[in-house]
């Protein structure tokens, strides 16, 4: 037994988890067994990891829970895509992925993207609080340090060319004890060691001179003013319709089942949709990555979920505030940033996440005593805001390993396949770097087989439609004289006009779901979440796809809102 083997065996004897078993695998250390609740499978992962291995798989089988590590399998449905042929497939429609994809529109390769679900950021990049994270919480000498520090400095230059809005209000890290001021020497070094500029420490009265309604508990601050905040739905979908412009196809309701082999080398991608044929593949899958490794051969780590829950507060709220404000967390080594307060692109402030490991990959319940930890820990940040003032909450899951670091390589076992996996935060602010140097990876596999070269027709610059939000009033009249739909508004909250919604569903990639216009034009985002504009909304969508209202979808396949007209005549006209 290897010395590494050894430590492993003692560290889960410290733990009371001597019976389970550890192997080592393609490199990486596999644990076998059982346990009896999901806190001793996490504690046995966790003893396993930062020992000179590849990574730790969690095989442990947990008493009481059943199938709690795999993705349900299922049958092609139909054979639609069988045949197609790609020089790259990327699967996964998360910020990764639709990023990478347009990385690869560089070259004159034919790329196609998978995603399972009936839109993009469904999971994690569309259920996160959207900061561009600084690099002070991040531990050096990381890969999520690298790509941080990498990505937030190459964010004004990817919103420019994609036009996605981006701010930089900075954040506040609060202390609550006077004591730790006396840290601020210390913390100034790590600052300029993690290269955050700007870095300063505020005493209490300075917080209070910048931010009026700050946390009456604090004692001062760090403050980082490189940390940003976006919409992560509009930059995933930003990169995508970049993507698809430079030549990308994106496939959804395609999900991957397995993959076709030739010795080391994968041939082609099983899906629910038919095979494809491809050269180089890149495993983007998020919080279902491993599975997707597993498939292919090289499964060398375990993603477990971290769920967190966020609460949206209404736009009143958004001018009681100017900065990201949150607690500071001291050390570098926790699990969780912490979460708070962030002022949202739209005026409204968002107030989250939580931090809890659960079994369920899609575990987006919300339960009250995560809602508590929200008024208890985040709301009290921002002395004004009240539980009245939020408006819906979601939540959202990390892909989480056990080394608690990206995974952004080419295998070692399967020659055409890269891993883009383990991307919890700050991965929406690394996104930028790590689609750069996946690009690359695939490139030199794709030198191997091919004659590669820049493509000479990409264009960097997204084709946007009319945003009457950032016109004048007389832009904005002349908009509206041209097409009279942009003066007719649908969502009142919001004050999104039918003409947006209408290019919404017209867009590069199209919304096809109620929930897709929400998160594309803001239709029925507001305090009443839609329950004025539903009906309008479901008449425009039936009308603009050739489809009946009873058609059309809140989210997935199947999730119709209407099964069937109440009225035969004039219903429509009168939803309006």
């Amino acid at each position: 037994m290897s010395a590494e083997l050894n430590t492993v065996k003692k560290a889960l004897a410290a733990a009371n988890l001597a019976e389970v078993e550890v192997i080592e695998k393609q490199g990486a250390l596999v644990l076998e067994g059982q346990v009896k609740n999901w806190q001793q499978y996490l504690e046995a992962g966790y003893a396993a990891a930062g020992q000179d291995f590849r990574g730790v798989v969690n095989d442990l089988e947990v008493e009481g829970l059943e199938n709690f590590k795999q993705q349900c399998e299922s049958s092609p449905e139909d054979f639609s895509l069988e045949r197609y042929s790609f020089d790259v497939v990327v699967i996964g429609g998360g910020v990764i992925g639709c990023a990478i994809a347009r990385e690869l529109t560089r070259y004159n390769v034919k790329v196609a993207l998978l995603e399972k679900e009936s839109d993009l950021a469904r999971h994690t990049s569309g259920r996160n609080n959207g900061m561009i994270h600084s690099t002070m919480a991040v531990k050096l000498g990381t890969k999520k340090y690298l790509y941080n520090l990498r990505g937030n400095r190459m964010y004004r230059k990817v919103a420019e060319e994609l036009g996605f809005d981006l701010k930089w209000p900075g954040s506040f890290a609060m202390l609550d004890k006077n004591w730790q001021l006396l840290l601020g020497p210390y913390a100034r070094r790590i600052a300029s060691k993690k290269g955050v500029q700007g870095f300063r420490v505020l005493s209490k009265g300075k917080v209070k001179e910048l931010e009026p309604n700050a946390w009456e508990e604090q004692t001062g601050s760090f403050y980082m003013p490189e940390t940003g905040v976006v919409d992560p739905y509009q930059v995933t979908i930003a990169y995508a319709e970049n993507a698809m412009q430079n030549g990308t196809t994106i496939y959804l309701n395609t999900k991957v089942l397995g993959f076709e082999k030739d010795n080391n080398r994968i041939t082609a991608v099983r899906t629910n949709r038919g095979t494809l044929q491809a050269g180089v593949i890149i495993n983007a899958a998020g919080i279902w990555a491993d599975h997707v490794a597993e498939m292919a051969g090289d499964r060398f780590y375990t993603i477990h979920p971290r769920k967190g829950v966020i609460a949206i507060l209404d736009k009143k709220t958004g001018s009681s505030q100017s900065y990201i404000l949150g607690r500071a967390q001291l050390s570098s080594e926790a699990k969780t940033k912490g979460g708070g307060l962030v002022p949202l692109l739209d005026g409204n402030i968002l107030a989250g996440p939580t931090a809890d490991e659960v079994p369920g990959r899609e575990d987006y319940s919300t339960e009250t005593h995560e809602l508590q930890h929200i008024l208890d820990h985040h709301l009290v940040l921002n002395k004004t805001l009240q539980q009245s003032d939020i408006i819906t909450y979601f939540a959202g899951t990390r892909a989480c390993t056990f080394e608690e670091d990206f995974i952004i390589e080419i295998s070692e076992y399967v020659e055409n396949l890269v891993h883009a996996a383990g991307i919890q935060s700050p991965g929406l602010a690394s996104a930028p770097a790590i689609a750069v140097d996946v690009r690359d990876m695939a490139a030199e596999i794709l030198k191997n087989k091919m004659d590669l070269k820049e493509n000479p027709d990409f264009n960097p610059k997204r084709k946007l439609a009319p945003q009457p939000v950032r016109l004048s009033l007389k832009e904005r009249n002349c908009l509206i004289e041209n097409r009279p739909s942009y003066g007719q508004i649908v969502c009142r909250c919001e004050l999104v006009s039918e003409g947006e919604i209408v290019d919404a569903i017209h867009a590069p990639l199209p919304a096809r779901t109620l929930d897709a216009v929400k998160r594309r034009a803001r239709a029925g985002m507001g305090r009443c979440q839609g329950g004025f504009c539903t009906p309008a909304v479901i008449n425009i969508l039936a009308r603009e796809t050739g489809r009946q209202v009873t058609e059309i979808c809140k989210h997935e396949p199947g999730s119709v809102l209407i099964t069937d007209r109440t009225r035969r005549k004039g219903c429509e006209q009168s939803a309006h």
